[in-house]
């Protein structure tokens, strides 16, 4: 049987890796964003690493395992079906992938008292499924990484 996402990304030599590469991935998909949705959202990124050294990386560590945790089922189901590229998987469900990503993010900002970060969640949020389901690919090879 298939390893779990948990027994892949979260164990004590792994997990800190893994952190770096989501901020890298982070990092990489703000940069390639343009337009006017692209603009909030580099603000948005701005203000957030502008607000606090190493905010933003605290709260990559806060919510990988939430968010491993809802990748879990795709993982599984991905094992199962026998396809081979994990992020083009990803990719075929985005919308119902990223709002479960997202469903994470939202919990977080609803337990936050922190009034800028609030802002600049907000400012981004309306826009944030098509965003999360640009970078699936790239997520799904961030996994794939480590599984292999």
């Amino acid at each position: 049987m298939a390893a779990t996402l948990q027994e892949i990304l979260l164990t004590p030599d792994t997990q800190p890796q893994v952190t770096a590469d989501c901020l890298t991935l982070i990092k990489q998909e703000v940069s390639a964003k343009s337009g006017v949705s692209g603009t909030a959202v580099k603000l948005a990124y701005k203000t957030v690493n502008a607000f606090a050294s190493g905010y933003l990386q605290s709260m990559v560590e806060t919510l990988l395992p939430e968010m491993v945790a809802k990748l879990e089922p795709y993982w599984a189901d991905f094992n199962a079906s026998g396809a081979s590229d994990f992020g083009d998987y990803l990719a075929k469900r985005g919308d119902e992938v990223s709002e479960a990503l997202l469903e994470v993010t939202d919990g977080l900002a609803a337990q936050s008292s922190r009034a800028t970060i609030l802002k600049a969640y907000r400012s981004v949020r309306g826009g944030a499924a098509k965003h999360v389901t640009a970078a699936l690919p790239a997520v799904g090879a961030l996994v794939q990484k480590y599984a292999g």
